[in-house]
């Protein structure tokens, strides 16, 4: 089946899902969500037989122009699979948080205002898949323009909540500021190279070795010897001018900032405490986990070309070593006084996009005995949706069943539902990076790669992000353990959130001590 069916299928899927939602007449809207995740979960299996245009050459659809603008390589394939297990996920949770969307949508015995709150998200998963196999900087923002969108509808979805209006007006404000950004940054980006597509911009700036070839490249090293008396000289690629150099490292900064916000980066990570806080619970781990992924797929995509030239690599390196670092004293940082949970876990996003970029900043390529950064950023994020999602379960049972979300909350629950408590304090110790947890697994190759490239500030930081995040994740463990209930009602878990939450604990200690599937996948 060819690659690009998959977009079209998840895409009929939400309209499908729409038009069945106002046509059929039902009390419960549940009936919608289920059809998404089985619908979704469809479009997962029948990724593992996709096949791109390399495995097909001969076909017709092979010579399509598509194939100038979209790709199915494995990183492709790893994405829209991430994309689509993620959205599956968010869309079983708000099953069970209808009642809080029915309480500030329509009025709480009514669910007729929440039907499309399951459709929005598979829309904004197409515009992931697209993300992951976007080869073209213009297709890369359409793509990411509808996930935007989707998440500006998601994130003001309960109309009668201030705090989601707030959050909604401020994540439309900044995300258009951040839009802004892009565009503009693309427009450098296309000026200074002359286009848009990143396999022509990575020949552009990638070395051509010609003999008695006469460029216009201003950017000519010494001529390389390569055996007695004879020299040939090395072009980059004949048609970039070294004045254009500032304007194109100027375009790439200005793009980093753009896909800052998508990540959560500093210094465009302002709006995630509010926005998290304020926004329905599976929204807010839709945008931990899925837009997280979505925006780190298009800065890998984009930073490519660019650190495989040997006239960008160094800037940019620097740049992603400047953001990480700054990334992980904030987010650590702020989270420790944090008494809100969801706030804390918003700092606590900041905190992992950190990490992420610290292993982009080591700008090592991938083989077949080792990770590079790329894998390592893929294998992170793997374990990070586990651990996430599964702690995201537990909050949105909390806010229905005791209508908070401050830590304070937690008090007692080790008493109250042992079980429960249990598995937090394991997804919570994961979260820290504890040995033998899935957590650990990929804060561990974060180190690995910085310590190999020399990044020494990056890891002095990195051990200080560890130490705050042990000191503000626990404070949610002694909540549950030491303090007494007062009165806090007794949480049970759901059938769909306590199977959810069951395998997604398992899985976090079952990677932590052998995440060779997770390898096997990737590779």
């Amino acid at each position: 089946m060819p690659a690009y069916y998959l977009e079209a299928l998840t895409v009929t899927l939400g309209l499908i899902l729409l038009m069945a939602e106002a046509f059929v007449a039902s009390k419960s809207k549940a009936w919608v969500g289920v059809a998404a995740a089985v619908g979704l979960g469809a479009v997962l299996l029948l990724t593992f037989i996709a096949i791109g245009p390399q495995d097909e050459p001969d076909a017709g659809w092979a010579k399509w122009p598509l194939w100038n603008f979209y790709q199915f390589d494995q990183p492709a394939f790893f994405y829209k699979a991430f994309a689509l297990l993620t959205t599956m996920i968010v869309v079983l949770m708000s099953i069970d948080y209808r009642k809080v969307l029915a309480r500030f949508t329509d009025h709480p015995g009514s669910e007729n205002g929440t039907g499309e709150f399951y459709a929005l998200p598979v829309f904004a998963c197409a515009g992931m898949m697209w993300l992951a196999s976007a080869k073209d900087l213009a297709g890369a923002f359409v793509a990411l323009e509808l996930v935007t969108i989707s998440f500006y509808i998601l994130v003001a979805y309960m109309r009668r909540n201030v705090g989601s209006l707030e959050a909604g007006v401020k994540y439309l404000i900044l995300g258009a500021l951040s839009t802004g950004f892009l565009v503009y940054g693309i427009a450098w980006v296309y000026g200074s190279v002359g286009t848009m597509n990143l396999e022509e911009i990575a020949r552009a700036l990638s070395p051509v070795v010609s003999e008695g070839q006469v460029g216009t490249a201003a950017i000519i090293p010494a001529p390389t010897q390569v055996a007695d008396n004879i020299t040939i000289p090395i072009h980059f690629s004949g048609v970039f001018p070294a004045a254009l150099l500032p304007a194109l490292l100027f375009g790439i900064a200005l793009v980093m900032v753009g896909l800052g916000f998508k990540i959560g980066a500093v210094p465009m990570q302002v709006w995630i405490p509010d926005v998290y806080q304020g926004a329905p619970t599976p929204v807010t781990a839709f945008l931990s986990v899925g837009s997280k992924a979505a925006g780190f797929i298009l800065m890998m995509r984009f930073l490519d070309p660019f650190l495989a030239s040997d006239l960008t690599r160094g800037p940019v390196l620097n740049l992603l070593a400047i953001l990480a670092i700054a990334t992980l004293l904030f987010g650590n940082l702020a989270a420790i006084p944090q008494t809100n949970f969801k706030r804390l876990l918003g700092y606590s996003s900041i905190a992992h996009a950190g990490f992420l970029l610290l292993a982009l900043a080591a700008g090592k390529s991938d083989s077949a005995d080792s990770l590079g950064s790329s894998l390592t950023v893929s294998l992170y994020l793997a374990t990070y949706l586990m651990m996430t999602l599964g702690v995201f379960f537990i909050l949105s049972q909390i806010r229905i069943q005791r209508d908070g979300e401050a830590i304070s909350d937690f008090n007692g629950l080790g008493k109250t539902n042992p079980t429960l408590a249990l598995a937090l304090t394991i997804l919570m110790a994961a979260l820290a990076g504890v040995p033998l947890t899935a957590g650990f697994v990929g804060k561990f190759f974060v180190f690995q790669l910085a310590v190999n490239s020399g990044l020494w500030a990056g890891v002095g930081v990195g051990f200080v992000a560890v130490a705050a995040g042990f000191y503000y994740y626990f404070k949610v463990v002694r909540a549950m353990w030491w303090s007494e209930p007062e009165g806090k009602a007794p949480v049970t878990l759901p059938a769909i959130s306590k199977a959810c939450v069951a395998v997604l604990t398992v899985a976090t200690l079952v990677f932590g001590v052998w995440p060779q599937p997770i390898l096997s996948l990737l590779r």
